[in-house]
């Protein structure tokens, strides 16, 4: 069994690609993919070659853990039944290949474990799953952001999250004019017109190594800056302007199982919408065009790849 896959040999360099895929076991399932998003923030490192050395780093690789696709196999221990559909966050799957996060092709072996099952209803809305479940673990049960920084997907996302659980709107900071539209439920302004410096809690998903000391200057006695977006670069502070508001600071990692349910049952109620975050939906034999299109236009919000037609 063999998967049309998007590989990055190296970076800046992707194709598209016929792998092998490991033998599915008792405890897999073989998923037939309909769509898989492209990540601007983890997915534009790999890339580049900015991302950091961590385990499991290396090219060639598969990127890509945002998928939705429906079951074709189920093993007897996979508690998945053919025919259902299934949000997938990323495999492991392809051989000497590495999956990294090894969700972006046409076909994927995965233990049942890791995936949750959604409804047909979804659409290629689903691939929008695990940003969302990001951005709910970015609350970390704590209070919600008055102030988030950047509104692409992610901000937008915890803002709505936030509306969603009858908190506060926040406010949304974006310097860029053409991502400033499409609020539900709070204000999306440039920080320029911005002059308060009594903001309680300040979740930055810009991925800007040089903001900390901005932010924290904006911070009230004892706020906190929650670091959510992935930054390639150190991040430093002065200290004075810390120690002077008892600031903390705390560092949103990636979501866990129980963050997806949430979200899951904040839009099974009706609360959570993920409509309108899609705005470029392209066919996979594309796929060069389409990360590249993703990672420069700053009109793309969410690229999709729609891969029912290759097999």
């Amino acid at each position: 069994m063999d998967t049309v896959a998007v590989v990055l040999k190296e970076p800046e360099r992707l194709v598209l690609d016929r792998l092998s895929l490991s033998a599915p076991g008792d405890e897999d399932i073989v998923v037939d993919v309909d769509w898989t998003g492209i990540s601007t923030g983890t997915e534009k490192l790999l890339w580049s070659g900015q991302m950091p050395p961590f385990p499991g780093m290396g090219y060639p690789l598969v990127p890509g853990y945002e998928s939705v696709g429906r079951v074709v196999e189920a093993g007897t221990k996979s508690g998945f039944d053919v025919g259902d559909q299934v949000f997938v966050p990323g495999a492991n799957c392809f051989g000497d290949v590495r999956g990294l996060f090894g969700g972006a092709a046409s076909k994927l072996v995965v233990p049942g474990q890791r995936v949750v099952q959604i409804g047909d209803e979804f659409g290629e809305r689903g691939v929008l799953l695990a940003l969302a479940a990001t951005g709910y673990h970015a609350l970390a049960g704590g209070k919600c952001p008055d102030l988030i920084v950047g509104h692409g997907v992610l901000g937008r996302l915890i803002a709505r999250v936030c509306v969603a659980m009858g908190e506060e709107a926040p406010i949304v900071w974006e310097t860029n004019p053409t991502r400033a539209g499409g609020a539900e439920g709070y204000a999306v302004i440039d920080p320029a017109d911005d002059d308060r410096h009594d903001y309680n809690v300040i979740c930055d998903v810009s991925g800007d190594s040089s903001l900390l000391d901005t932010l924290i200057a904006r911070l009230a006695p004892c706020g906190e800056v929650v670091l959510a977006g992935f930054y390639p670069n150190a991040l430093s502070f002065s200290f004075p302007p810390a120690f002077m508001r008892e600031a903390r600071i705390r560092v949103a990692a990636e979501w866990k199982p129980n963050d997806l349910a949430a979200v899951l049952e904040l839009i099974e109620a009706g609360k959570l919408s993920l409509d309108g975050l899609v705005s470029h939906q392209w066919d996979a034999s594309h796929a060069k065009a389409a990360y590249e299109t993703a990672f420069s236009d700053p009109a793309c919000l969410k690229m999709v790849l729609d891969w029912r037609t290759l097999s």
